[in-house]
Formats: C-alpha cells, sequence, structure tokens
C-alpha cells in the first residue's frame, strides 16, 4: 500500500468509514481469528515497566497452565524509542504479539499498522474502567486497540504545615489558585506557590484536556488539529499570566534547583499526577508528611474534571498469529484482581482498571503521605472525573514545538499565546508532509 494513501486511510478507518478490516489487510499478521483460537501459543511481550516479568509469571503458572498460552516478558526502553522500535519491528514482519504503548503513541501506532482491532475479543471490558480511559484506546472509533493499564489523573499537591503557616487556603477554582499565588508571594517574595515548567508537555496537555480541549479528532477522512483551540488558549493564557506577573516561578521541573525549592519549602505545590508521591520522595526526601494531596482546581465547580498526565496500555499487534490468546491474555493483566495486585505491586503502578484502585494493594496511602489516610480513595474519585483525551499521530512533533516555543516564552516571561499558534502549526505542517488529509481549526 503507497505510504500517503495509507496515511488518509488511517483517518477514514478511525471513522468507522472503513473499520478494522482495512487495518488488518495492511498488516503483517497471518491467519484469522477463528484459526488462532485461545491456545496453545507461546506469546511475547515488549513492556518497560519494572516487575512486568513476574507478572507474566504469575499468568504462566495459573492461567497459562490451563489455556496453554505462555508469555515471555522483553524489557523495553519507553517512549519514542519504543514507538520507533516496534514500527520497524513490524515493516519487517518481527513485531511482539503485545506491547505496551503509551495513549498518546497508539494513533502513531495504528496510523503504521501496528496495532490490531480487537473489540471482537474484549466484549464486556469496557465497563471496568473509566470513559474517560478507555476512549483513549479507541480513539474514538467502535475498534478497540488496545487495554488500558495503568492512568494518570491528575490532583494538586501541596505543603500543609505551609499552608497552615502562611494562611492559605487550598483552592478549589483556578481563580482561587492564582489569588493563592499572589497572597504566598506578598507573604514572602523568596517563595512560589509552583512553577510552570516549559519542558513537560504532558503537564500542559493534561490542563487543557480538564479544561475541554480535543486536539487531534477526524472528520470523515481528514484529521482535525485544535491544538490552538478556545480551551487551550485559556488554559495557556492562565499560566502564561502568572508566568508575566512573577506570580509563579517559571524554573523547569526534576532538576537540582526545583528539587531544591521543593526541599526547602521555596515552592509549595505541585500541580502533578497520582504517580507524585514517587517523585516527591527522591525530590524532596526532608518534606516527607508534611504533604497533601486534593482534587485539582477546576474552571467549573458545577462539572468536576481532571486531566491526564501519563499512562499506558496493552496492545496486540497485527503480527501476532494468536491475537486472540494475545487479547485474552491483554484483558487478564489489567481486569484481573491478582494480576493488578501484581502490578501495584511489582511494577508499582495506578491501575486503570477502577475496581483496583482503592482496597488491596493500594488499601494504605503511600509512605509519603502516611498521614493522609484516605489517599488512594480520593485518588480514586479524581480518577472517575478523567476527561476525555484525544491524541494524533504525531505527538511527538507537537511535544517538540511546545518545548521550543513555551520555553522561550517562558524565559521572556511573554505571552503563551503566540507559542501555543506555534505549536498548532508546526503540528499540522508536519502532517500534512506525512501525507495526512489535515485542516487547522
Amino acid at each position: 500500500m503507497h505510504f500517503t494513501t495509507r496515511r488518509r486511510l488511517v483517518a477514514t478507518s478511525l471513522a468507522i468509514a472503513l473499520g478494522a478490516t482495512t487495518l488488518a489487510a495492511c498488516g503483517s499478521g497471518s491467519g484469522d481469528d477463528d484459526a488462532q483460537g485461545d491456545g496453545p501459543a507461546d506469546l511475547v511481550y515488549w513492556a518497560w515497566a519494572p516487575g512486568m516479568d513476574k507478572v507474566a509469571d504469575l499468568w504462566n503458572t495459573t492461567e497459562g497452565k490451563k489455556t496453554g498460552i505462555k508469555v515471555t516478558v522483553k524489557k523495553q526502553a519507553s517512549g519514542d524509542d519504543l514507538v520507533t522500535k516496534i514500527i520497524t519491528a513490524a515493516k519487517a514482519k518481527k513485531a511482539p504479539d503485545l506491547v505496551q504503548a503509551e495513549y498518546q503513541a497508539l494513533p502513531t501506532l495504528v496510523s503504521n499498522d501496528v496495532l490490531a482491532d480487537i473489540s471482537g475479543d474484549v466484549k464486556g471490558v469496557e465497563a471496568k474502567f473509566a470513559p474517560g480511559v478507555w476512549q483513549q484506546t479507541t480513539l474514538g472509533t467502535d475498534a478497540v486497540y488496545a487495554i488500558p493499564q495503568d492512568s494518570g489523573p491528575m490532583m494538586f499537591y501541596y505543603r500543609a504545615d505551609l499552608f497552615k503557616k502562611y494562611g492559605l487556603t487550598v483552592p478549589t477554582t483556578w481563580d482561587e489558585f492564582a489569588a493563592t499565588a499572589r497572597a504566598v508571594k506578598k507573604k514572602d517574595p523568596a517563595v512560589s506557590l509552583t512553577t510552570f515548567s516549559s519542558h513537560d508537555p504532558g503537564l500542559f496537555a493534561g490542563l487543557s484536556q480538564q479544561a475541554g480541549a480535543q486536539w487531534w479528532t477526524t472528520q470523515g477522512d481528514t484529521w482535525k488539529v485544535a491544538i490552538n483551540d478556545t480551551a487551550t488558549q485559556k488554559v495557556a493564557d492562565f499560566w502564561g499570566g502568572l508566568v508575566a506577573e512573577g506570580a509563579i516561578d517559571n524554573q523547569s521541573m526534576y532538576t537540582p534547583s526545583w528539587n531544591k525549592a521543593l526541599n526547602t519549602g521555596k515552592q509549595i505545590a505541585w500541580v502533578s499526577a497520582v504517580w507524585a508521591p514517587g517523585t516527591l520522595t527522591t525530590a524532596a526526601p526532608e518534606t516527607s508528611g508534611k504533604w497533601a494531596m486534593a482534587p485539582l482546581p477546576q474552571w467549573d465547580t458545577a462539572k468536576p474534571a481532571t486531566g491526564s498526565w501519563g499512562g499506558s496500555s496493552t496492545g496486540v499487534t497485527n503480527d501476532s498469529q494468536h491475537k486472540k490468546a494475545a487479547a485474552t491474555f491483554a484483558t487478564w493483566l489489567n481486569t484481573d484482581s491478582a494480576a493488578l495486585a501484581a502490578l501495584v505491586e511489582e511494577g508499582a503502578i495506578y491501575p486503570a482498571a477502577t475496581a483496583a484502585q482503592t482496597g488491596g494493594a493500594l488499601d494504605r496511602a503511600p509512605e509519603y503521605f502516611a498521614d493522609q489516610k484516605d489517599f488512594y480513595a480520593q485518588a480514586a474519585e479524581i480518577a472517575k472525573t478523567t476527561a476525555p483525551a484525544a491524541w494524533g499521530p504525531n505527538v511527538n512533533v507537537a511535544y517538540a514545538a511546545f518545548n521550543d516555543a513555551f520555553s522561550l516564552a517562558a524565559k521572556n516571561k511573554t505571552a503563551f499565546g503566540p507559542a501555543l499558534a506555534t505549536m498548532e502549526k508546526a503540528t499540522v505542517d508536519d502532517m500534512k508532509k506525512q501525507g495526512f488529509e489535515v485542516t487547522g481549526r
């Protein structure tokens, strides 16, 4: 199939005009599901989460013995490195049976005919996940390209002791957040409520999702890019305004300087995701037990919502000769209670399955938040409000453009609006260059 034509057909398939049959025809797998059956089968799973081999061993010694399906995990790098490697393998018809894929990578993998539609083998699974999380694995269609594995619902972290010291109230709206940031500066100019990190596009994407942004969608056989939409402009103007007036810091996160600010009380809050306790443990070890977690501030308190920052899924490739068996394992891995407990204990992940987000392996708060006994109970309630995310086939390009344009704006404390427009233009131009049919807003 011609490269440009395939790209156009992907947009059509995502709009259900062509459906999964066309994608499967372009893939490298042979045989049909009826021929593949459940087992026996030897499956290879590419994953990067720690301890995934131990979780697979649990399958092999229990369900695997019953079904004759054996799973071997091959540890991989994450992020763009894995995306490049799996696409290369698929072109050589040597992709593994299963792959751990970040949500934002799914459209890229689908557009390159890497992932199979497993909707026929996972009926009833959708109900086990929050709608906003499940939607990311369907790309807004009836097809299912992966099973959600872990999620990153966003929330607000703050130094409870310093909020008390400065007489601050935990903000429930973004207007209150801005007022709190200004109040902190008035009380101590050397202290900031938080920072805007221009090297973390995933954070900005999650904040935009919370505001209602849908950066990539399809209309018929055409992609629509709306990175510079009203919702995202609102988020960009909000954070750009706080940076410009000096109400918050503008340094990047995950640096020695940022760690020091957290550890010494120079930054007293952090907009992050459910995985933040692990980061704080290493970034600010001296402040353990002094932090608390609350829901993200809202744009509309009558319609509570949160965004996603991070998370991954388990996909079945078109190269697999045992798609049904692979889908069986992927379902077990991400919905079975024993498997989910193992994922939490061995992989330190926050499971996407709603039933596993409280109790069991998550019946105790993270040690860093030992005084907040309801940490995971509250996190589970927040996760239910996860807004749907809309990813496209070149998230890496959009993110790179964000890093360049927003870094300059943050450094110069200039408006973020032009940077947002630059980000959208770079994304659209790249998609057109690749052969996609695409329009702006």
